[in-house]
């Protein structure tokens, strides 16, 4: 028997028992190696446990299949047992690149992290924020007042990005989605579109009296005083989907309301 694109399969599920009974009954049906063995990573769970998934193996290429144990799912596939190995072999890829975040606080600490979907500065307290927003250098917004501002990828732009009002973007457009989250001044001002390429510096103003916490994704630094964000074109990402349910097919008919 020839040998098979993805033979050896390693299995993650999230804690929810849906996800751990699929993997139990996948594991049992097709075998189970270690990630760090295995030619591709099956995800059981929700986005969640997807982008989990891909923190995980970052940085090594392998590519990651998503199959939907949880509850929203618009980074997964349909759940089935049955031909799996077929359904890989057909999969289409998606590459995709993670932004790179320095954070510094307010008391002089670094902290690095990487986002798929986006970065994001919330308020720590009943106030305000207080933000100047640079890119490649450029004072482009001396004083930004709102809840929180976010920098989004294009994979990303389905998820916090839209419900704070942000754009979708086509997955393989060369653009960041910069979003203010309930802007306050000014008031209407409602973001910008930069391109992928941007170096992005956001300063917190009054830091002292207005603190800021800065997550990526689901890693969260509190305090802080300055956040870089740009684009890690080194990082590349794989995700596959069933053919005419990539990413790209998703985003597009997202912006149609379905």
């Amino acid at each position: 028997m020839a040998d098979r694109k993805f033979d050896r399969i390693a299995f993650v599920a999230s804690a929810a028992e849906d996800a751990q009974a699929a993997r139990n009954a996948l594991s049992a049906r097709y075998g189970d190696s270690s990630p760090e063995t295995a030619d591709v990573v099956v995800a059981l769970g929700g986005d969640g446990m997807m982008l989990q998934t891909l923190h995980e193996n970052m940085g090594r290429a392998i590519p990651i299949y998503g199959m939907n144990r949880g509850s929203v799912g618009f980074l997964m596939n349909e759940y089935s047992e049955d031909g799996l190995r077929e359904r890989l072999e057909a999969a289409e890829r998606a590459v995709i690149h993670p932004l790179s975040m320095r954070a510094r606080d307010c008391e002089g600490r670094i902290h690095v992290s990487k986002a798929i979907n986006e970065v994001a500065l919330w308020r720590q307290s009943y106030q305000a924020a207080k933000f100047r927003i640079e890119v490649d250098g450029t004072p482009r917004l001396a004083e930004l007042i709102c809840d929180g501002v976010l920098v989004a990828t294009p994979a990303g732009s389905t998820a916090y990005n839209l419900s704070a009002h942000g754009p979708l973007l086509p997955l393989a457009s060369p653009l960041l989605a910069l979003t203010p989250i309930s802007p306050f001044r000014p008031r209407r001002w409602r973001g910008a579109l930069l391109p992928d390429r941007a170096a992005v510096a956001i300063e917190v103003l009054e830091a002292d009296k207005r603190p800021v916490a800065a997550v990526a994704d689901n890693t969260e630094f509190r305090n802080v005083k300055r956040v870089e964000i740009a684009l890690d074109r080194k990082t590349s990402l794989v995700m596959l989907h069933d053919p005419g349910h990539g990413l790209d097919e998703r985003i597009l008919a997202e912006q149609f309301g379905w």
